[in-house]
């Protein structure tokens, strides 16, 4: 692009102005509003609200005969065993159902379209135009990105809380060590589960970010970043691949269940988050190198 064309409007041919942080955050706040209003974000999030509903029907009627909510240990679904116990399981059992597919799918749909979607409407170069600069506005992007994650794995958090606090009953409740915890700390651990299930996608939104700055087309970026996710979960389940599964960025995903052992085992949780910590450097650092010289015709 010229240098005219990254002038605010009105500018004249001098030195260019530096964005004020205050219009940063103006764009920050016009891209949230953008992005939380189209349907399907909308769409996508009344799904998510929806997984934690079907859950609790299901295990309600499953239930009802006084039979017991499958079975295990405790680790990701198997909490559901504890549903008819407490609902705040449900919180639990319903983060685990979404996060190996629906929370993903949902975050590589935001992140894919981030740049590809602008570029495919026409609008990428007039976001160019105001005195953006195209590392601000990848930030943003991003930053919007996260900020889905979080509203989306909080929704799933939210509505599995309402509908086990009307199904099921609540109180204390039993840890994975076989401790007893008051209700107040059990929410408070749902509420540190939730946050960890958000920073958990920080590697998906970095991956959809960068793809989508290889494209102008939306769909393609999303069907790629969804079919990567898909191909990265086979590929962590097959034996023979051990040795590079800790590694791929869904490896330690369920590693949220150590937060409801006494005490809390946090070997697995870090390793989590340093490589979530890892996958947003290297392909936040791609999706900057390949933004910053593509050439913008659209």
């Amino acid at each position: 692009m010229s240098r005219a064309e990254v002038l605010p409007s009105g500018a004249g041919s001098g030195t260019l102005r530096a964005p004020s942080p205050l219009w940063a955050f103006g764009l920050f706040r016009s891209e949230l509003v953008t992005t939380f209003r189209r349907w399907r974000t909308i769409a996508l999030l009344a799904v998510l609200a929806a997984v934690p509903i079907l859950i609790g029907v299901a295990i309600r009627i499953e239930t009802s005969d006084g039979s017991s909510a499958g079975g295990g240990g405790g680790e990701g679904p198997a909490f559901i065993a504890q549903i008819t116990n407490n609902g705040l399981f449900l919180v639990f059992t319903a983060l685990a159902a979404t996060l190996p597919f629906f929370l993903p799918m949902a975050i590589g749909v935001i992140a894919g379209d981030a740049i590809a979607g602008e570029a495919n409407a026409g609008t990428l170069r007039y976001l160019l135009v105001a005195p953006a600069g195209r590392t601000r506005l990848l930030l943003t992007k991003y930053a919007t990105t996260m900020t889905f994650c979080l509203v989306a794995t909080l929704v799933v958090a939210a509505s599995a809380l309402a509908v086990g606090a009307l199904l099921f009953p609540l109180g204390e409740l039993t840890t994975i060590s076989g401790t007893r915890i008051s209700f107040a700390e059990g929410l408070g651990r749902a509420l540190l589960i939730a946050l960890v299930v958000a920073a958990s996608l920080l590697g998906v939104a970095a991956l959809g970010l960068f793809i989508s700055t290889l494209t102008n087309s939306g769909i393609a970026a999303m069907a790629t970043t969804v079919g990567l996710l898909i191909t990265v979960q086979i590929l962590d389940q097959i034996p023979q691949l051990h040795a590079l599964q800790p590694y791929f960025f869904s490896h330690y995903w369920l590693s949220f269940a150590d937060l409801m052992r006494e005490p809390v085992y946090w070997d697995d949780l870090f390793r989590n988050l340093e490589l979530q910590a890892l996958y947003a450097a290297v392909f936040g650092s791609a999706a900057w190198a390949r933004f910053t010289a593509k050439d913008i015709t659209a």
